[in-house]
Order: structure tokens, then sequence, then C-alpha cells
């Protein structure tokens, strides 16, 4: 490939002024050995493909910037959720949507009975998820199970739709793909991570004000992944499902357009959070929930470490992450070609961590 100058385009800071700063869980290292080595007991990839997926640094890394306060046995579930994350989508990201809901199924089975063994030759999948949640609940209590398996079961339905509309081809609205995105980002189940050693009843964690102030954060989450992503999703040919790919068809938008709308929508979104989360703690359902204000800022903190995770891992921006991060401007990544998929596992991960250094920065 050669290394003439390539087009670029502006990627905004949207966190600039964001209050909450970034923190890192002292128990990173200690946890990331550990789960690292779990995960590749899975075999759930090729060799190739592990490798790559390493370097992004899912699990551990996302997990230990997104819950810095986490104790360490909840570290750990947070790290085991991320990696469960990133190995579905990878398997299901080229599957069509009859796959993946045959996927989705053995998931929902999972956490549904987490004491089955797995059937022989099943999708490893169904044991990932499985062995994840019989070591979460241990510490979890009984609300946070609850609201985990609602939001995550969200999550799993809402990915097929999200196959289906790959299957076709299909770009959405801005306002019909937000809908479908709040789900399948996985931010809600995300933050039950925070609420595993908390008792919150139903009528304060479906509180109007609380479910808000969540909305605000999974909004601020999705926009900052859907334009940290963009260049990778538009090289490996699924860009489809992305904010700043709705926003430039519906809106007739370049990409440092789109970019922009899509900054001045987060600060508004961030604008909503913080006025709203100042009117909590003069309210009665604070009194109700001791840990809400916990809570409520471990989202914050959320947003914050999900942010910094795509310039520090390599899966966005390769070796270049903290360049662009400086600079803010991102040249436009050459179409990716999937090479065949292992036959063990029919899932080939993209490595794009050098490909940077081969377009003129």
């Amino acid at each position: 490939m050669d290394a003439r100058p390539k087009m670029m385009f502006y990627l905004p800071d949207t966190m600039v002024n964001w209050p909450w700063p970034r923190a890192i869980n002292p128990h990173f290292e200690d946890v990331k050995t550990e789960v690292d080595a779990a995960f590749r007991d899975f075999r759930a990839l090729d060799p190739k493909s592990q490798e790559a997926f390493d370097k992004c640094d899912f699990g551990s890394r996302l997990a230990a910037l997104t819950y810095p306060n986490a104790p360490r046995d909840h570290l750990r579930i947070g790290c085991d959720l991320m990696n469960i994350f990133f190995i579905f989508d990878e398997y299901t990201d080229k599957e069509n949507a009859a796959v993946t809901k045959e996927m989705v199924d053995i998931v929902i089975d999972a956490l549904h009975d987490p004491h089955k063994m797995r059937p022989e030759g099943e999708c490893i999948l169904g044991e990932i998820v499985r062995q994840f949640w019989a070591r979460a609940i241990q510490t979890a209590s009984q609300s946070s199970q609850r609201h985990f398996l609602d939001s995550m079961t969200a999550y799993l339905h809402a990915i097929v739709p999200e196959a289906e509309d790959r299957d076709h081809s299909h770009c959405r609205s801005i306002d019909d793909y937000l809908k479908l995105r709040r789900d399948t980002c996985g931010a809600r189940p995300s933050f039950a991570i925070y609420e595993l050693g908390m008792e919150f009843p139903d009528e304060v964690f479906y509180h109007p004000m609380i479910v808000e102030l969540r909305q605000c954060i999974v909004e601020l989450i999705l926009i900052d992944n859907d334009m940290a992503s963009y260049n990778r999703e538009q090289a490996t040919g699924d860009e489809n499902h992305n904010l700043i790919t709705a926003i430039m068809l519906e809106l007739g938008l370049d990409r440092s357009g789109a970019m922009a709308w899509a900054a001045r929508y987060h600060t508004q979104v961030e604008k909503r959070f913080i006025d709203g989360l100042a009117q909590v703690p003069s309210s009665e359902i604070c009194t109700d929930a001791p840990g809400l204000i916990e809570y409520l800022d471990g989202m914050a903190a959320w947003a914050r470490g999900n942010h910094c995770w795509s310039y520090e891992s390599l899966r966005y921006f390769g070796t270049e992450g903290t360049n662009i991060q400086q600079s803010r401007l991102v040249p436009l990544l050459p179409k990716i070609k999937y090479g065949d998929a292992s036959s063990m596992t029919k899932v080939n991960v993209a490595d794009l961590s050098n490909i940077y250094a081969t377009v003129q920065l």
C-alpha cells in the first residue's frame, strides 16, 4: 500500500467539557492477566483472530476505564461482560439474520439457566455466557440480576433487526437508527456492574428521572462509539449501522459535516444529563435508594472511560490513537477485504492495528 496523502476528516473532541476525568481501576493489570487467560481457554477464535482481538484490549482495559472504582470481583465480572459484547459482535457481524437469531436464542437460554451444561457441539457463545452469569450471580443483588437480564435481553433481541438491515443493505433514518442503537450499543446492561452490590426497587430504577439520565449516558456512549468506529466500519464494509452514515445520508452532509452534527447533538445531551443530575439530590427517590448517586456517577464515568478506550485501544485507530486524539485529523482508510474465516470458528477478526502506519497522517 502506498503512503500518498489520503482524504482526511475532522473528529471533534466531544468530551472536552465533560466533568468526569479519566480514571483506571487499580486492579487492572492483575485482573487483565486472569481474564485474558480465561478467555483464550474458550478457543472462540483461531490464533490469528485471537491476536487481533487481544490488540483491542476489549475486556480488561475497557472495563478498567469504565468501572474505575469497582472492587476486584466486580471488575472481573465487568471484564467478562465486555469480552462477551465484543465476541458476540464478531460472531454476528458477518452473519445473516437467521443465524444471528439462533445465536441470540443460545445466549438467552444460557443466561436464564446458567447451571445447565451447554449441548455438545453448540456455538461457544453459550458456554462463554453461561460461565459469566454463573459467576456474576454469586455476588449480584437480586434487583441487579433482574435489571441486567431485562436490559441484556433487549440488547440481544435488537441484534436481529440489525442483521436484517445488513441482509438488505438498509440504512435507517437518524431517529429510527437511534431507537435501535440505544439497545445494540450494549450500554444499559453494562451499567448493571455498578448496581451489583445495591438493591434498587423498580420504582426507583424505572423512575422517569432516572430513566432519562440513563438514556442520556446511553446516547453519549453511542455517539462517541459511532464517531470513533466509523472509519473502521467503512473500511470493513459495516458502516450502515453507524450514526455518521445515517446523518450523511439523511442530511446530505460529508463526513466532517456529519461528525460536527453528531458533536453538537452530543453537547445537547451532555447538558440534559448535567441539568437532570442536579435535581436528583433534592428528590425523594434519593432517600429510597442508598447508592443512587454513586450509581449515577458511575454511569457518567462510563461515558468518559468509553471515550478514552477508543484512543487507548488499537481497535479504531491502531497505533495512532494518541496522535489522532491530539490532532483530531483522521485519514480515511481504504476498503479492507476480509480473508477467509477460520473453518473452526467461521469468525475473522480484522486486524487494523498497523494500517494507519501505511497512510500519511
